[in-house]
């Protein structure tokens, strides 16, 4: 785990400025203490990171339940009531885990994961716009198209324009400038610049612009677009952030459902974000799904004992993580303890930097997600793999994650079916003569339900008086819904003077009169191969 703290810890002070606003951002948005943010940002650094077999993912409060906890915070009756939920959903995905519900993870078309980075990408782009210009009317972290301001993603930015704060975008510039520098030219240049992060120098430039411009009016950043962390008197004030689960609700329906409902959820986002993950890992290392629901199990129980939202592995941070050059999961949990020794230490210098300073950060992280590059890429291979990436891209950006995804994923299951249908057989005239046309069909190896409008077809359109060879030695199953139509064909081949040669592993039979016979005695060792 410390073979690569040179690499490890650059990469988790980005992902600590990375998460900061995200944390606050997401707790602001979801109706929460504004410290219950930061406690999952910590406890999924630290303690997720720790259990998970994942090197680079990276987990914390995630937008994606956003309107979950919204919604079950004002159904259980408060935010203590809300919290026994938490530690239930922990649980109850401890459970997923040890049933091996991670498998779940195998199932996603490469293209709509692709998909999702992609959506990802432009949807942190175009939500960073306002902050980057000093906008901040909506929450970091709210990443759904209606947002919880009352606006959408794009009537946001018509706002922007008569929204523009000089001195925060003057100093997003500056620090853009910096990463821009800092990627392209002077992390080639010395071991230093790859030392020291580019993110780290903006973000310290944006806190020396900020204590030099206090006094001018012009370009002086207000409170409302720096970071906002709870600043404690004392000891006492500060444990006093912390809440804890009222479990005498229990016993609630809604409390279980709501329960069931955050583990779905954050089950599936985890899941998705580890196979993205995974894709974007240079060293192409696959994480294990299982373990990650126990990590994650036990990173939400604890958060919510002590006051946290709902944990997950997060894209964003992980993302960040990657293209800093994070290579253990000790970035991971570094990053958690920065989060934890920040609140407790610095937390009134870090209420110092400019939100816009982070949103260009952010920007990098975005584009890195969203190369114009891939589009291009996406097309080159085909409909088949292009129609389910859009797809997926422009649901996440005017929805939300899930419901992109989902549609994606329906597209693409939709042009598997299309392709089943086509695929299902092979016709071809083998000879044509006086004594009638002689046809081919061959099956394929997997012969559904799916396949039977399409054989149906095949078989109606053959000519009176005509020949047919049935090969089915390459089939290993074959449906009973094709068998039936097979049967039914009999018939019909006899009154059409069809004749028709059955070729299988058993050898040939002409003119069966009972395919669904010839099929239930058929040995299947020899009918299916193994």
């Amino acid at each position: 785990m410390f073979k690569h703290l040179k690499q490890d810890l650059p990469a988790s002070i980005v992902v600590f400025f990375v998460a900061i606003p995200l944390c606050l951002g997401i707790a602001l948005a979801s109706g929460a203490p504004l410290f219950s943010g930061l406690i999952a940002g910590i406890i999924g650094g630290i303690v997720v990171g720790a259990i998970s077999g994942s090197a680079i993912g990276v987990s914390g409060p995630a937008a994606g339940l956003v309107a979950i906890v919204l919604s079950a915070i004002a159904t259980l009756g408060g935010w203590e009531n809300f919290l026994v939920a938490v530690v239930l959903s922990g649980v109850i995905q401890i459970v997923f885990g040890l049933l091996r519900a991670g498998i779940i993870a195998y199932y996603f078309p490469s293209s709509v994961i692709k998909g999702m980075l992609t959506g990802i990408g432009i949807i942190i782009i175009l939500k960073q716009i306002p902050h980057f210009f000093g906008y901040d009317a909506d929450p970091e972290g709210d990443w759904a198209f209606f947002q919880v301001d009352g606006e959408n993603t794009f009537s946001e930015l018509f706002n922007t324009v008569n929204n523009i704060s000089p001195g925060a975008t003057l100093i997003a510039l500056i620090g853009l400038g910096i990463l821009i520098l800092w990627d392209k030219v002077l992390t080639k240049k010395a071991r230093f610049f790859q030392l020291v992060q580019g993110p780290l120098v903006a973000v310290v430039a944006g806190i020396v612009f900020f204590l030099l411009t206090r006094g001018n009016d012009a370009l002086r950043i207000s409170a409302e677009h720096l970071v906002n962390i709870p600043v404690p008197e004392d000891t006492a004030s500060f444990v006093a952030q912390f809440s804890f689960p009222n479990f005498g609700v229990i016993g609630q329906p809604e409390v279980w459902i709501a329960a069931f409902t955050i583990a779905l959820v954050a089950s599936l986002e985890t899941l998705l974000c580890v196979e993205a993950t995974d894709k974007l890992d240079p060293e192409k290392r696959v994480t294990p799904t299982n373990r990650e629901l126990l990590a994650q199990g036990s990173g939400n129980i604890l958060s919510g004992l002590v006051g946290g939202l709902p944990i997950t592995q997060v894209i964003v941070r992980s993302s960040a993580n990657i293209q800093s050059g994070g290579k253990t999961k000790m970035s991971a949990i570094i990053h958690g303890f920065l989060l934890l020794i920040s609140v407790i230490l610095i937390p009134t210098l870090l209420n110092m930097v400019p939100l816009s300073v982070l949103a260009a950060i952010l920007f990098l992280v975005g584009y890195k997600l969203a190369k114009p590059s891939l589009f291009r890429e996406m097309y080159l291979k085909g409909w088949k793999q292009f129609v389910p990436f859009m797809v997926t891209v422009v649901g996440i950006i005017f929805t939300d994650l899930l419901i992109g995804i989902s549609l994606g994923l329906a597209v693409g299951i939709v042009i598997i079916l299309i392709k089943s249908y086509q695929n299902s057989h092979f016709l071809h005239i083998e000879e044509e003569g006086n004594g009638g046309t002689r046809f081919k069909m061959t099956l394929a190896e997997e012969v559904t339900f799916i396949n039977k409008g399409a054989i149906l077809r095949s078989l109606d359109n053959l000519p009176e008086n005509s020949y047919l060879e049935l090969d089915v030695r390459k089939t290993r199953y074959l449906d009973n819904d094709i068998i039936e139509i097979l049967d039914d064909f009999t018939l019909k081949a006899k009154n059409r003077n069809i004749d028709i040669l059955l070729i299988s592993e058993r050898g040939e039979t002409k003119n069966p009169d009972s395919y669904i016979e010839f099929f239930r005695l058929t040995p299947k060792k020899e009918l299916y191969k193994p």
